[in-house]
């Protein structure tokens, strides 16, 4: 009979310990997945689509340039890069003493970019083909950053914010344009961007809604905390 009620009691232990680890496991869950937000698919269809009239203005991009920095002799990053309607703009602007890097994921883009740096004569424009979570850029050598319309496909923007910081060089700007959406939606909403920025390393200096008047496009101009 003791014998009997002892095995009793510990299956009655087993089972209550059972229990506990699924409902926390049940708990956790959720959480678990919710840290990876949806992320909209990166673009690979024709890269002209980029190059539509009026642009320079709707995005007031040589007001983006000024307030990056972006002048004779600086290092830029264009990051999703995609046809180069940025990287030639910021090419230009840097002169022959500065260097822009057009970094995509899709080696279309880069081929895309190549051609049409040799075709412009922009001798100072370097493709590189990404990683999707790493731009691959040099060590201590950016002084100006841009992701343009780009963040809300990054799948890992942590990752590839913090992977960055080590290309920064002191005092660099980090310029990232979006449209505010919910990440599948080609938009992610820039108090997303802020948190996933601080959690990578990086402050907000600046921020803007000036870039396109229906002021869904925002601006956001972080620094590293380092």
């Amino acid at each position: 009979m003791h014998k009997r009620c002892t095995l009793l009691l510990t299956l009655i232990l087993f089972l209550q310990g059972f229990c506990f680890v699924a409902a926390q496991n049940m708990t956790q869950a959720p959480a678990a997945s919710a840290e990876q937000r949806k992320t909209s698919e990166p673009y690979t269809g024709d890269l002209s689509i980029f190059e539509s009239p009026g642009r320079d203005e709707r995005l007031q991009i040589n007001r983006v340039m000024d307030i990056l920095g972006i002048a004779s002799g600086k290092t830029v990053a264009d990051i999703g890069a995609g046809s180069g309607w940025f990287t030639v703009r910021a090419a230009k602007r840097v002169g022959e003493a500065g260097i822009v890097y057009a970094v995509d994921i899709n080696p279309e883009a880069i081929r895309y970019i190549r051609d049409r740096a040799q075709k412009d004569r922009l001798a100072n424009v370097k493709p590189i083909l990404s990683k999707a979570d790493d731009a691959l850029l040099p060590t201590a050598a950016i002084d100006v950053v841009l992701l343009l319309k780009t963040y809300h496909e990054v799948a890992e923007p942590v990752v590839l914010l913090r992977n960055l910081r080590a290309s920064l060089r002191p005092g660099a700007k980090v310029g990232i344009i979006d449209r505010n959406g919910n990440g599948e939606n080609h938009g992610v909403a820039p108090a997303v961007v802020i948190r996933e920025a601080a959690q990578a390393g990086y402050m907000v200096l600046e921020q803007y809604d000036f870039v396109k008047g229906d002021k869904m496009d925002y601006f956001l101009v972080l620094v590293s905390r380092k």
